[in-house]
């Protein structure tokens, strides 16, 4: 993990205790030690905390919390179930506009790049922020979990009235640091098409989560995407 890259100011501040604990001096040297092997490593390292770049702190609204980034080769940019433009999105990504087709009426966009989301306050995170290339998980249990917690705990006390979507198990466990009498936590199967069909279809979890933004007075998540 190289020492120049973007994470908004709101961010850093309050994780430099996390950042330069030895749990990340650990994390660091693994993924140095990765690369200097001469395994890819996805995102680019310069994205690992494209989600908290995106997304300040106080503009927190929704957390959608993912596994690991995509493995796949240009896919992965940083924030959970999102690609870049131009790639093309994978099966989670179209289970998700399927999802929010059924649930708001809102067609398939052609794009797989969720930035105009994160863009809104919707903090696209995963569980673990790096890959090795084409390993699913490869990354699991190295340290990551003990960061992305920290964010998690930030969003709980430190912004009002947020929508936690959290789909799958790995996700779901986060959901016991979030205090559900302050905030709201949606659970579903993971979008994956191997569970997508097990409840994540037809949770509804788009319109929920615009309905709670409104009862408590901040403004709702346009879910629509631009079609090319």
């Amino acid at each position: 993990m190289p020492d120049l890259i973007r994470l908004h100011e709101s961010w850093k501040t309050p994780l430099l205790p996390v950042l330069t604990s030895d749990k990340m001096t650990a994390l660091r040297t693994f993924l140095k030690a990765e690369i200097a092997a001469g395994k890819v490593i996805y995102p680019p390292m310069a994205k690992i905390f494209a989600a908290l770049d995106a997304t300040p702190l106080p503009s927190v609204k929704v957390v959608i919390l993912g596994q690991d980034p995509y493995p796949g080769a240009n896919q992965a940019h940083g924030l959970s179930f999102s690609v870049a433009t131009g790639v093309t999105p994978p099966r989670s990504l179209k289970n998700i506009y399927q999802e929010l087709q059924v649930d708001l009426g809102i067609a398939p966009s052609r794009s797989g790049n969720l930035m105009p989301w994160a863009e809104q306050g919707v903090l696209l995170l995963n569980s673990v922020l790096t890959v090795e290339a084409n390993v699913i998980n490869a990354h699991k249990g190295r340290g990551w979990e003990f960061f992305t917690d920290a964010v998690i705990d930030l969003c709980n006390t430190s912004t009002a009235a947020v929508v936690f979507m959290l789909w799958g198990k790995q996700a779901q466990e986060k959901g016991a640091r979030v205090d559900a009498t302050r905030h709201l936590i949606l659970k579903a199967p993971h979008p994956s098409p191997m569970s997508a069909h097990q409840g994540f279809f037809g949770c509804r979890h788009f319109s929920a989560a615009n309905e709670f933004l409104s009862r408590h007075q901040r403004t709702p998540i346009n879910w629509q995407l631009p079609q090319n």
